[in-house]
């Protein structure tokens, strides 16, 4: 029996599974992650993207964080791909328990997904940083410079976590309780670099912890079942049967 062959009969066998994903997973939906040859870390700006997404260049320089949230983080046409659909097909069939996300396009939720775990944020949500009101990610799209709040013109800031800011401490304990009870843990499309997230895994009681990313990562002689391949390639090949 192959890896794959073994996964997909962990998958068969379990109604208690756990999802943590990383930017591979949204890179077939046309999202660019950012540690790869093609990523956002690789093309040239003025500044480089970590220190633009930085809370301290926020701070510094909305105008130039925003020009740069606009065009490059805000993929708001981009649909799920067969990953985000069979993890929600999952769920709804009582078999995938949580997913812990490291992105911040939604797709999960736009996939059907429930019970997701953003730990860093979303591009979905946005808020004025005066009185808290609500602005759609469409609206920011058709602004310029740093938005402004239509109830009192307070600067509106992304619900995302910029370098140099801390995780949301319910997301984290969420995540970690989720993890914590899993049957099988699929980590796929991550780095496993970007801390604290990549210590979740640390939390996993159980011994069947699928690794899945296309190139090798600092955790792979933890898994129990190492894939190096596309999240595509092999989510497409799980078929889910309702339980009787």
């Amino acid at each position: 029996m192959n890896a794959v062959e073994q996964f997909l009969q962990w998958m068969e066998e379990s109604d208690n599974i756990v999802f943590f994903g990383g930017a591979g997973v949204s890179t077939e939906s046309g999202i660019p992650d950012f540690r790869s040859v093609d990523g956002l870390y690789s093309q040239q700006y003025d500044y480089p993207p970590e220190t633009i997404l930085s809370h301290s260049f926020y701070r510094r320089n909305p105008e130039e964080f925003y020009r740069f949230y606009r065009n490059k983080m805000l993929c708001l046409d981009a649909e799920p791909n067969v990953t985000h659909r069979k993890l929600a097909q999952l769920e709804q069939a009582g078999r995938c328990r949580g997913i812990v996300t490291q992105n911040i396009d939604g797709l999960h939720q736009k996939a059907g997904s429930k019970n997701v775990m953003e730990l860093h944020g979303s591009v979905l949500r946005n808020y004025c940083e005066r009185c808290g009101e609500f602005m759609p990610a469409e609206d920011i799209m058709r602004t310029e410079g740093v938005p402004a709040c239509a109830a009192c013109g307070g600067p509106v800031k992304p619900d995302v976590v910029l370098y140099e800011e801390g995780l949301n401490q319910k997301t984290l304990q969420d995540a970690i309780s989720c993890i914590r009870q899993a049957d099988v843990l699929i980590v796929g499309g991550t780095s496993l670099v970007v801390y604290p997230a990549a210590g979740l895994i640390d939390y996993y009681n159980g011994n069947k912890l699928v690794l899945i990313n296309k190139s090798a990562t600092p955790m792979d002689r933890r898994a129990n079942l190492l894939i190096q391949d596309g999240l595509g390639s092999v989510f497409s090949q799980i078929e889910i049967q309702e339980r009787t």
